[in-house]
């Protein structure tokens, strides 16, 4: 027997340092069409992603509103900074001026419910993904692990103000970003990078004592078995959460409720 659609289906958009993905959920979080994932291309000013979220959202059924999670710190739907897409060829290579002054200050949600005429709700990706999987029991911290560190911290369900620790210094004058990123893991291997995941959350833990601690992103299924079991009370989430996550964001975090 055929499942009854429930309404409002809402367009969820994961957008990452490597790739877009996106799809149409329905009120139950049911996914209507099989994904789409579009590479990042570089350079990336506003206005181009969201023609690249609209090119998906044509292939994809008519939604009633839209989810979209992206990198950096968001407030009230406006980017006060992302770290990737101001910079001329992808992660980590030279900012452009006349990119940091296009994505400074802008407001992406009302540029999006411009473009779709629907409501669209904006916020980091990690606080996307971890709207799917909180309990609303306590401090739960929430980290993504892939072409950096992204992390959010919700207190009883409650989505707190975000922090880009990302940015915060770790060791040897670098950053979280710099010492976790895809390009150390990939410089490192697997093995010495997960130990470096697990003086992470050991440098974390005292700052934040969280109850709950989730690990996602797509790099989190490199995290070596033997430094899994070095992680006390961790629950690992799959990739996809970023982008499915997205009916809940909105009973969760949506400012207007």
């Amino acid at each position: 027997m055929e499942r009854k659609t429930l309404s409002p289906l809402t367009l969820g958009v994961d957008c990452g340092g490597g790739g877009i993905k996106a799809t149409v959920l329905d009120a139950n979080s049911r996914q209507l069409a099989p994904a789409l994932r579009e590479p990042v291309p570089y350079p990336l000013p506003p206005h181009k992603l969201i023609s690249i979220v609209a090119d998906m959202a044509e292939q994809l059924p008519a939604a009633d509103r839209i989810t979209l999670g992206m990198p950096g710190m968001i407030r009230h739907g406006t980017v006060v900074h992302t770290p990737h897409y101001i910079c001329r060829s992808g992660p980590r290579t030279k900012p452009v001026p006349e990119l940091v002054a296009q994505w400074q200050d802008f407001d992406m949600a009302a540029a999006l419910e411009e473009r779709f005429g629907a409501p669209a709700l904006v916020l980091n990706d990690a606080e996307v993904a971890a709207a799917g999987v909180v309990t609303g029991e306590g401090l739960e911290f929430f980290m993504t692990l892939g072409t950096g560190l992204g992390t959010a911290l919700v207190d009883n369900g409650v989505l707190s103000p975000h922090l880009e620790i990302s940015h915060a210094p770790m060791r040897w004058g670098l950053t979280f970003d710099d010492v976790l990123g895809e390009h150390e893991r990939r410089r490192l291997g697997d093995s010495a990078w997960s130990r470096r995941v697990l003086r992470a959350i050991e440098l974390l833990f005292p700052v934040l004592r969280w109850d709950t601690l989730y690990i996602g992103g797509g790099n989190a299924s490199r995290i070596t078995p033997v430094i899994r079991s070095r992680i006390d009370d961790v629950t690992f989430v799959p990739n996809t959460a970023g982008m499915s996550s997205g009916v809940q964001a909105w009973s969760l975090f949506n400012e207007s409720d």
